[in-house]
Parts: C-alpha cells; structure tokens; sequence
C-alpha cells in the first residue's frame, strides 16, 4: 500500500462510529424536542451567550453514550468542558449549536457532533431535531442529508454567490474591513442561521459561510461535511480548521471560488 493510501486508510472513519454518532444524535434530538417552543428559564453563562436546561441534558445524554461505548475516548463539550483531549479519539459536541433561536422558537438550530482522531476531523453531524434534518460526513464516504448523497453547487464569482454569517457582531477590529468589502462584493448576503446555514451548504443551496469568533464545538462538525460535498472549509488564512484554529471561518461550495474568497479576506 503506497503512502497515500496508508494516510487515506488511517483517516476513513469506521462504521461503529458512525452509527454512534447517529445514537448521540438521537439522544438529543429527544431532550430538545421536548423543550422546543416551551417556556424556559434562559441562563447567561459567563461570555454572555445563553444556555438553558435543553443544552445541559443534551449534552449530558450524548455524553454518557460515548463513556458506556468507547471509555477511553475523550469529549469535548460546549456546557460541560473536556475530557481526555488527549486521547487518540475525541468527541466534540456542542448540543445546541444556536441556543438563541432555539430559545425565540425558530428552528434554525442544530446538534452538532463531530469526532477528531489526533486532532483532524474525520466524522461530522449537523442534527435539527425538529425538521428531522441530519447532515452526515465521514472521511473516505460521500457527505449524505437524510441518507441520500449531497453535493455542493459551482458558483463562478464572488458576485454570483450567496453568503451567510450568523450575526454582523462577530466582525469587529481586523476582521471588519476585509468582511465588509467581501460582503459588499457577493451577489446576496445574509445573517442568521448558525450551523444550518453550513447545512444548506453542503446541499447546493448557498455558496459561501463566512464567521469569526468561534469555538471548535461551532465549526468542527461542519468540516467532513463539506469536505465530503465537494467543498471547502478552512480558516481565513487557508489552513485546516481544528481544535487550536482561531475562530475565523471560511466554507465554500466551489474550491476554486474558495480561494478567491480568501484572497479577499486577507486584505
């Protein structure tokens, strides 16, 4: 087996894995729907951003299925912190990826899942429990939505693409400029939508995701996904995305389209 191949074999994620993911995913979508669109006591952690009792025992029910699963693993968590980071493989989750339209009753949310061996992501889930909409990607398998295969669409300029963000707050000091010259450029911008924009995405029906401010938990599902779609997904610099990244976002649809964007936001 040549190199390649061996790097290739090594980084295919297993099918005992994905069907955990998909166990996780399920787990949570069964706390969430049973809170969504109900009143609830919305806390401010620390950073500012909200959480309820949803995302707590969501994220405690997919965590207690990878310690019965696989012990050795380590997790990752948005509400409860990490675990064996260290560990060949990591889960990282963040149960509610969009706590703020969870809480007004929009269901532009998701559960997001994702599993790092040494560090690169080789497995992705973006779950939105109430639409029952699952994006799925694993290294070495064609990214699916709903079980079928998916693929991103071309888009040949930044003036023909279509371009979501999560909120026009994330662009503050160095990030400004560049953003705002980007989205001033593309075709059609818009905010909103958190995780499942990345979704959308992957299913051909926008072009561009363009975020700063992140944590690994908000970005590192997405990464098989696209990549598994036929597109694209790294930081504003061109480098790979993963647990260290420094928040700054770049998806595309069109790989060629990609780095064009990224000139771009270099300035």
């Amino acid at each position: 087996m040549s190199a390649p191949s061996r790097a290739r074999a090594e980084l295919a994620c297993p099918k005992e894995f994905l069907r955990l993911a998909g166990r996780l995913a399920d787990a949570a979508g069964l706390i969430i729907r049973r809170y969504f669109r109900t009143k609830l006591k919305v806390v401010g952690k620390a950073d500012a951003s909200p959480v309820t009792i949803a995302d707590r025992r969501a994220e405690a029910a997919m965590r207690a299925v990878v310690k019965r699963a696989f012990p050795a693993h380590g997790i990752l968590g948005e509400e409860y912190g990490p675990e064996r980071t260290g560990a060949e493989y990591v889960w990282v989750l963040d149960p509610i990826d969009g706590t703020k339209s969870f809480i007004s009753g929009m269901p532009q949310f998701g559960t997001l899942i994702a599993l790092l061996r040494r560090g690169t992501p080789i497995l992705g889930v973006i779950d939105q429990p109430v639409l029952r909409e699952r994006w799925v990607g694993a290294a070495g398998r064609p990214s699916t939505f709903r079980g079928k295969p998916i693929s991103t669409r071309a888009c040949k300029s930044v003036g023909d693409a279509t371009m979501y963000s999560t909120s026009p707050t994330m662009f503050g000091g160095r990030n400004a400029k560049p953003y705002e010259n980007l989205r001033r450029a593309v075709r059609l911008s818009r905010f909103g939508g958190d995780c499942y924009a990345y979704g959308q995405l992957a299913s051909g029906n926008i072009d561009l995701v363009v975020e700063a401010g992140l944590k690994p938990y908000d970005y590192l599902a997405q990464v098989p996904i696209i990549a598994g779609a036929g597109g694209a997904i790294t930081d504003w610099r061109g480098e790979p995305l993963g647990l260290d990244s420094d928040g700054r976002v770049c998806a595309c649809g069109d790989r060629k389209l990609h780095k064009r964007v990224l000139r771009m936001l270099a300035g």
